[in-house]
């Protein structure tokens, strides 16, 4: 769940993340999870990637963008650095700065402007500064474009006129000769010779018809931001129109920025709500006129959510029904408009995307001088890839009981293809080539001995890469390769001769596995208190997530840790676990992630609390000093298992949740949990607000009431219910504050301590005699 820059409704600067690492370009689910495993953060998904990708985004990202910007042979990427944009030539690594701070210095002014990133002309002769970036939602896609002509040092800012940083996904056109980007929901093009400055999309005098990008539910669920696509004819532009105008707007209230109240609406589509129509339209530069494609089916009943340019007079696209478990890839004749579909999958629960894999929007792979195209499917109950033609014929790339987790690299020329895949171990992330004609086996390019997870960039050429690795006992590693053979470049930057076996005895993290009484194996960690004793009874806290955004239990750096904490939970003698039930994203097959389909706080709830009842018969676990606790989909999931399991929960404390699923955007939920017109009776099961009337045990629940994503009407509504009730419970709403609950100084030292605080008081840590437990088993705060 994440939003699309919106600069007709734009929150208030104290409702956009700030910039810190529990913020930023991250974002939390309930859709949103929060694992310190993954830091994103929107919560109801908190989706938090792993501490790996988070290092790595850190250091590289401008959302939208590859983390490395390579050069057009591969050969070199550039980086920003001090102001900057060098060049790394690869494998020597030489630097060179290629655009100096002197060059980005306006001739007007003494201050050279500051770049986030950069793109060059296909020619190479101009580049294209973005900068004075702003957030729309989640990312800062909305700043400021310079032009400098890297022969002549000309450097100009394009958009006069336009208001200051509202210009979006800025790009030049094949030729060179214009650029055209995205202004308040219209698309211009501004050539650069005369600098004159057009209009070519209308947006009818409505703030919501949007053209060239997305609403909010878009770019939340399908990561769609840039909506419009230059023409190999330089005279066209493909691009989006999304028609928002019967989309129900949610109204959020500033009411800490001035004395009176401010509105803060949101075009933001309940589940049951009809999607916003979308089209897709191809409008010529110079005339200023639009035309259609006709692709079938009705606009408020399907998605696009995919489409590119796939030849001179042709684009292809990628069609979901409203339920999203059909998909359709359509070739559209831009001069006739005709749309004709060429493949087509279904799946009894949801259709697995690109986009949901990689949380971005990627064009197509092609390949055999684009006859064909590398797709992915789970329709043999794995996740593969496949050899698509423009006439529908498929032929299997990958093969075996595997998931494919991403793919990497398309290296034609060596007849290979890289991805993600880990066959034997779901906690785990490594690299794996094979023959891109389907006849060769899996072979793992990852080396052997280097256990946990690995993340890869991979040169154009694929003859280089940028490769991250860290396991639980190893903190993030970083090199740079060769490839196919995996050599570093330089010795003193070798993984494998920083890994340290002897931390992995040290560590008092482990991973496991527990099999319910219903026969599910769920892969877990435990973090056990320093100084053990077998002979003591010790508290547990479960940290869960839970729903098919994220998983928890990854082999990676910051496993079996707790980012909330304000000490050191194995020092205090805390037992930490978590357990990634079905239905969670792990590469264990189709029929475990979609096992979920229409039971999100059914399963995922009773895999949960069966399989924490196969860790509370450990025989140095305190069943009396049982907690759990979560974030967005994780503070749902948290709601569940107080709600549903009191006798076995005793102390929850749960961020952001969603309460009711009726309370979530259309787009996630619908994919999830199908309509709630024809399946309403799942969704009341799986609400925690139905069992609300439950609870027993020690009870703290936090929100945002600035939550664009996960709206604070859970909140009032959990609240409703526990009072009608009788139910006494903690909560603590923090104003004006997102989902990721980041904005303002001191928030996040503030809901550190508050959890700390309310962990310790009523889950308190610490060993106990057997004898001690009997004695104090009715007692708190002991």
């Amino acid at each position: 769940m994440k939003r699309t820059p919106d600069t007709r409704h734009p929150a208030p600067e104290s409702a956009h993340p700030i910039n810190n690492p529990y913020s930023a370009p991250f974002r939390i689910l309930p859709g949103n999870k929060f694992s310190y495993m993954s830091f994103r953060i929107n919560v109801r998904k908190i989706v938090l990637v792993t501490v790996i990708q988070f290092i790595v985004i850190i250091l590289f990202a401008q959302p939208g963008v590859p983390l490395t910007k390579w050069t057009a042979d591969g050969n070199a990427y550039y980086q920003v650095e001090k102001g900057e944009i060098v060049k790394i030539e690869l494998p020597s690594q030489n630097k060179t700065v290629f655009i100096a701070q002197k060059q980005l210095t306006p001739k007007d002014s003494t201050k050279a402007i500051v770049p986030r990133s950069f793109q060059l002309s296909v020619d190479g002769s101009k580049a294209l500064i973005y900068t004075n970036a702003k957030k729309v939602w989640r990312y800062p896609t909305r700043g400021d474009y310079w032009l400098l002509v890297l022969a002549t040092g000309e450097l100009k800012q394009l958009g006069k006129g336009r208001p200051e940083s509202s210009l979006q996904f800025a790009k030049f056109s094949p030729d060179g000769k214009k650029v055209a980007y995205v202004s308040e929901h219209n698309i211009y093009t501004e050539d650069l010779s005369t600098g004159k400055i057009k209009k070519i999309t209308s947006d009818n005098g409505t703030k919501k018809l949007i053209n060239g990008t997305f609403d909010w539910v878009y770019e939340e669920e399908f990561f769609c931001r840039d909506g419009f696509r230059w023409g190999p004819d330089n005279k066209t532009i493909a691009y989006w129109q999304i028609d928002a105008n019967k989309i129900r707007d949610y109204y959020m209230l500033n009411t800490t920025d001035s004395v009176y109240s401010k509105v803060i609406p949101v075009e933001y589509p309940k589940v049951g709500e009809k999607p916003s129509p979308a089209r897709i339209g191809v409008v010529d530069v110079n005339t200023g006129l639009t035309k259609w494609m006709k692709v079938p089916g009705a606009p408020d009943e399907n998605y696009i959510i995919r489409m590119e340019w796939s030849g001179p007079a042709e684009i292809i696209l990628q069609q979901l029904n409203r339920r999203q478990n059909e998909s359709k890839v359509i070739v559209c004749n831009t001069a006739t408009a005709a749309a004709k579909p060429i493949y087509t999958e279904n799946d009894e629960a949801w259709v697995a995307t690109l986009n949901e894999w990689r949380n971005e929007v990627k064009g197509w792979d092609w390949i055999s001088s684009g006859k064909e195209f590398v797709w992915f499917s789970e329709k043999d109950g794995w996740r593969h890839l496949y050899r698509i033609a423009r006439d529908g014929r498929e032929t299997k790339i990958t093969n075996g009981d595997y998931d494919v987790i991403d793919l990497l690299n398309v290296d034609e020329k060596s007849g290979y293809v890289y991805f993600y895949a880990s066959p034997v171990n779901a906690t785990q992330k490594f690299l794996y080539k094979t023959r891109l004609d389907g006849s060769g086996t899996l072979q793992r390019v990852s080396p052997m001995g280097e256990e946990g997870t690995h993340f890869y960039e991979i040169s154009p050429n694929g003859q280089y890469a940028r490769h991250v690795f860290s396991n639980y006992y190893t903190s993030p590693l970083t090199e740079w390769v060769t490839l196919p053979d995996h050599k570093p470049f330089k010795a003193d930057e070798d993984i494998s001769k920083k890994i340290k076996p002897e931390n992995k005895q040290k560590s008092n993290t482990s991973f496991f596995q527990v099999t319910t009484e219903e026969g599910v194996t769920m892969d877990g960690w435990v973090t056990k208190p320093k100084n053990f004793d077998s002979t003591k009874k010790y508290p547990v806290v479960f940290y869960v997530y839970g729903e098919p955004a994220s998983t928890t239990v990854d082999d990676a750096w910051g496993a079996g840790t707790n980012f909330l904490y304000t000490g050191d939970m194995a020092a205090d003698g805390y037992v930490q676990v978590s357990l990634d039930n079905r239905g969670t994203p792990a590469p264990k097959g189709r029929a475990w992630r979609k096992a979920i389909y229409k039971k999100i706080g059914q399963l995922n709830i009773r895999d949960q609390a069966l399989g924490a009842k196969q860790v509370l018969k450990w025989n140095y676990i305190d069943t009396t000093r049982v907690a759990v606790w979560g974030w967005s989909g994780g503070g749902s999931s948290t709601l569940n298992l107080m709600f549903q399991y009191p006798e076995e929960y005793k102390t929850g404390i749960s961020i952001a949740p969603v309460t009711s699923s009726l309370y979530y955007d259309n787009i996630y939920t619908e994919r999830y949990m199908g309509l709630p017109q024809e399946n309403m009776e799942d969704f009341k099961k799986g609400a925690a607000l139905s069992y609300a009337k439950n609870l027993k045990g020690d009870l703290l629940f936090v929100h945002g009431t600035g939550d664009d994503n996960v709206h604070y009407q859970n909140a009032e509504a959990l609240i409703n219910e526990l009072v009608k009730n009788g139910k006494s419970f903690q909560m603590m709403s923090y104003p004006n504050r997102t989902h990721s609950i980041s904005e303002g100084e001191g928030t996040f030292q503030h809901l550190a301590a508050l959890y700390t605080r309310f962990l310790r008081e009523h889950c308190p840590p610490g060993p106990r005699t057997e004898e001690e437990v009997r004695a104090n088993s009715g007692k708190k705060g002991f």
